[in-house]
């Protein structure tokens, strides 16, 4: 059987997400986050951050794990199911600051805590990879139900 083709432009119809591409962002942010402290490169953090900024700002075709995922996966397996794009881009955003942190936290001689945060952001991420069970989404979908914030289902 042929994969499934797409419904929507990964690139252009931004209100949206196949399931599986936040799925392989946070696989690949969790893996190098882990081995950034296996290693103990404390840059490879900054880099992981300094990648989830780009890609919030200037949008999936610059996020690179993101990028893999249409170019490369998404075509040979198809299109998975489609989400709202916000939950995970708010799971993003919460990245960007615990990344951010550790980094400033580096900077300042404070590695414990550097480590401590970017830890956490390897343990959500992996978690979310394996179980997709999103932490940050979760967060943000309550948020949402709380002010009144429809999701869109596809």
């Amino acid at each position: 059987m042929p994969p499934k083709a797409r419904t929507v432009d990964p690139y252009n119809d931004t209100d949206v997400i196949d399931a599986r591409a936040p799925r392989t962002n946070q696989a690949v942010i969790g893996s190098l986050a882990l081995v950034a402290y296996l290693t103990d490169f404390k840059p490879l953090i900054a880099l992981l951050g300094l990648q989830l900024v780009i890609g919030l700002t200037f949008g999936r075709r610059y996020c690179l794990p993101c990028f893999a995922y249409f170019e490369l996966i998404q075509p040979r397996f198809g299109e998975g199911e489609l989400e709202d794009s916000r939950p995970p881009r708010f799971a993003n955003y919460v990245g960007v600051v615990f990344l951010g942190s550790a980094s400033v936290a580096f900077l300042a001689g404070l590695t414990t805590v550097g480590w401590m945060l970017s830890l956490i952001v390897a343990a959500l991420a992996l978690f979310a990879a394996i179980s997709g069970i999103c932490v940050g989404c979760e967060v943000y979908t309550r948020i949402a139900r709380l002010r009144g914030i429809q999701l869109l289902t596809p």
